[in-house]
């Protein structure tokens, strides 16, 4: 019985107990609901098939008698089988369930004194599953506690964070660098539980609700444990996995920080130490002046102000939420916001029609993600007032103007020169399938984006195999050290660069207006 109780607990203790009645054997409330049960293998057809007694029904009608009786223990006997009942303490009180065996006339010697000696080992057994389901509810409780807190610091609600982080530990520190760790197979709970340990409990830990694999921790930015920077312990700790680490935020970015963790996510996959932190590179939204903060404004006024028509229709703020998630994880942001697909589809068709743009353009989802990013970052730069250089009324202005351009020349300068090299020829000196001939990573990346990020159409447009384009692009997320592939993808920042780019030479010719996020 001991042995049964510390390898199966009570369903392998109730198998062979059902095998010993030769009959049936199971716990029921004291209302006569069944709440395990077994049978014992010789006994299978006794107590199935046609034939069989109504197991229930002799145990609802025992579980009457007894309580009619005020009996503990009782013993019904009906026709051919014998019905027998113990109680089960495991502090539950008058709700105490009972142990149930159903087992043919005449009972077999000794059953009832080992009915009687199984009681405790299968109580004990009980509580402990007991204990274990409220462990797991509350570890869950936890998880969703702490992901909502994220959510919030994801969508800026700042203070409402604060408050429901108030009954978790650590505190939210501030500043901070966020740390994705992507983790192999099913070790997410001993990688989570290797952080702790190498930041000595100062991180704040979330389950990424979004990728099975992937840990977010947002830690502080303003000391380092004794034993080095976590994220290199951590890589140096477990063998297979994967840091990527974001530069010193303030905590209201939190999602620039998990944007900048990701890119640098995508550099440690490639390199032997397997961490990574996130190269300095301006944000777009930090260039573009006070008229990007009047563009943007007036962009999004109309989402900003949206009231619905129904109390259970989602407003503005939601509506928001639902857009600033889809840009980033794509169709994952289903299970960012914890809504059905089709939810997730009529939602972003409000918001399409609401901001007079076609969500499924990468250009216009550029010009969407640049003035929610805009009106997110609490920066002098895009801070509203005067501009000198007067109010811009679409997108191209904006990108034409000197801060911007400079960062479009930054941010694609690391393709010069890339694509070629020995990483892209073979032994023989010819190019391998998919491999970008000098000079070619220019190429490559502006026809993905003309065919809107999809790897199929701009297989075609390249003359390669898909393959062929998978591999370019994840050559080019090394060489650019960002997310190309997997969302958070940085592919609407090299949108705008290639447009600022662009617009810099003569005769650019204009994008369309809902691409321009026109409001005049």
């Amino acid at each position: 019985m001991h042995r049964l109780a510390r390898s199966g607990g009570t369903p392998e203790l109730l198998r062979w107990l059902s095998g010993r009645a030769d009959g049936w054997a199971g716990l029921v409330g004291v209302d006569g609901t069944v709440l395990h049960a077994a049978t014992g293998p010789a006994a299978g057809t006794r107590t199935a098939g046609p034939g069989a007694p109504d197991v229930a029904a002799l145990v609802a009608e025992g579980v009457a008698a007894r309580a009619e009786r005020r009996a503990r223990a009782y013993s019904l006997d009906t026709g051919a089988h014998t019905t027998l009942l113990f109680p089960l303490p495991v502090d539950e009180g008058p709700a105490d369930p009972l142990l149930a065996v159903v087992t043919p006339r005449p009972v077999a010697a000794g059953l009832a004194t080992l009915l009687a000696d199984v009681v405790l080992p299968l109580a004990l057994c009980r509580r402990s599953e007991t204990v274990e389901r409220k462990r797991r509810r509350v570890d869950l409780a936890e998880s969703r506690g702490r992901e909502a807190v994220l959510h919030l610091l994801m969508t800026g609600q700042l203070s409402i964070a604060h408050q429901v982080a108030g009954a978790l530990l650590p505190r939210l520190p501030d500043p901070v660098r966020v740390c994705v760790v992507e983790c192999s197979g099913d070790g997410r709970e001993e990688v989570a539980r290797v952080c702790r340990d190498a930041d000595g409990g100062r991180s704040w830990i979330v389950r990424c609700p979004v990728y099975a694999r992937h840990l977010i921790l947002v830690t502080p930015a303003d000391a380092e444990p004794d034993d080095g920077p976590t994220d290199e312990a951590v890589a140096a700790l477990v063998g297979d996995c994967v840091v990527g680490v974001s530069e010193q935020v303030d905590l209201a970015d939190t999602a620039t920080g998990y944007r900048q963790a990701f890119h640098a996510l995508a550099v440690a996959r490639e390199l032997p130490s397997r961490h990574a932190r996130f190269g300095a590179r301006p944000e777009p939204a930090l260039v573009v002046g006070p008229a990007g903060r009047q563009w943007a404004d007036a962009l999004l006024t109309p989402l900003l102000t949206h009231v619905p028509r129904r109390a259970q229709d989602p407003g503005s703020q939601e509506l928001a939420a639902t857009a600033t998630s889809w840009l980033a994880f794509s169709t994952h942001a289903r299970d960012h916001l914890k809504i059905h697909r089709n939810t997730l589809a009529a939602r972003l068709a409000l918001i399409g029609e609401l901001l007079g743009l076609d969500l499924q353009r990468l250009s216009d989802q550029a010009a969407l993600d640049l003035a929610l990013r805009v009106r997110a970052v609490p920066a002098p730069a895009c801070a509203a007032g005067p501009d000198p250089a007067g109010a811009a009324h679409d997108l191209d202005e904006i990108l034409r103007r000197p801060a911007v351009r400079e960062w479009a020349d930054r941010s694609l300068a690391p393709l010069a020169g890339a694509g070629g090299g020995a990483a892209d020829t073979t032994a023989s000196g010819a190019a391998p399938s998919g491999a970008a001939p000098s000079g070619a990573a220019d190429t490559t990346l502006r026809a993905w984006l003309a065919c809107e990020a999809r790897l199929g159409p701009t297989a075609t447009a390249l003359g390669i195999s898909v393959p062929g384009v998978r591999k370019r692009l994840t050559r080019l997320e090394t060489v650019l050290k960002r997310s190309l592939l997997r969302p958070p993808s940085a592919r609407y920042d090299l949108w705008l660069a290639f447009r600022a780019r662009d617009l810099g030479a003569a005769g650019a010719p204009r994008v369309n207006a809902a691409a321009r996020g026109l409001t005049s």
